[in-house]
């Protein structure tokens, strides 16, 4: 499934891990927590969390954190992707992570659009 064609809700087992990443996130400036988790095409899940650093903006997006760790385990395509932040408020990646989440999308043609999690939000 492309990347920017959402067939419904996320998996549970997505929904989980990213709101388990979520709380590992290092966010001591901003205190705003993201998780985020991939799918590669040989169905393998990849989370990561935000880690902000001092020297702004050298922090790494929780996306491109999973996706580090997507490709440090040998998978190149991205076939769906959740990203989960605090509160009730739906967030989007940034430019940046929508250009990185493009890069890897299994279908390079499309919006690089992400799923929110089932009730928008971690509470």
């Amino acid at each position: 499934m492309p990347i920017g064609v959402p067939s419904g809700l996320p998996s549970a087992e997505m929904t989980g891990l990213a709101r388990e990443v979520m709380s590992r996130a290092y966010a001591p400036y901003s205190r705003f927590r993201v998780g985020a988790v991939l799918r590669g095409a040989n169905g393998k899940l990849y989370a990561g969390c935000n880690v902000e650093n001092s020297a702004y903006p050298q922090g790494t997006c929780a996306e491109v954190a999973a996706i580090a760790v997507m490709v440090a385990d040998g998978e190149r395509r991205i076939v769906e992707a959740l990203v989960m932040g605090e509160g009730d408020v739906l967030i989007a990646p940034c430019g940046g992570c929508r250009q990185h989440l493009r890069e890897f999308a299994a279908d390079r043609g499309a919006d690089p659009s992400v799923r929110p999690p089932p009730a928008c939000g971690a509470r």
